[in-house]
């Protein structure tokens, strides 16, 4: 059995811990009930995102990795990679958190 916590169990729990701490939080994209993968869109007034996702380590665990940070000089560029990761993986919810020092939300 799996110690892992559900994907909507998990999603559900970082809304609320941003939400209580004054910030907003969302579900961009829906995945997999149970086992989908989380991508996290930090950002603070809805600027300077970064994406954050769980990656692959060596020793088989996944941890939380810096997958892309926003240009302000072309800021398309970053959601266009968060289309194409939407379209890649059918199981992955985006989750956007709009808070100061939204990386504190992260399990």
């Amino acid at each position: 059995m799996s110690d892992r916590l559900p994907a909507h169990l998990e999603v559900a729990g970082i809304i609320r811990a941003v939400e209580a701490a004054g910030g907003f939080a969302t579900v961009v994209a829906k995945g997999e009930r149970d086992a989908g993968t989380l991508l996290l869109i930090c950002c603070e007034r809805g600027t300077h995102a970064r994406a954050l996702e769980r990656m692959p380590q060596p020793d088989g665990t996944r941890a939380w990795a810096e997958a892309r940070v926003q240009d302000p000089e072309n800021p398309m560029d970053f959601w266009n990679y968060i289309d194409r990761r939407k379209k890649q993986d059918s199981d992955l919810w985006i989750v956007e958190l709009d808070i100061a020092g939204a990386e504190r939300f992260i399990p």
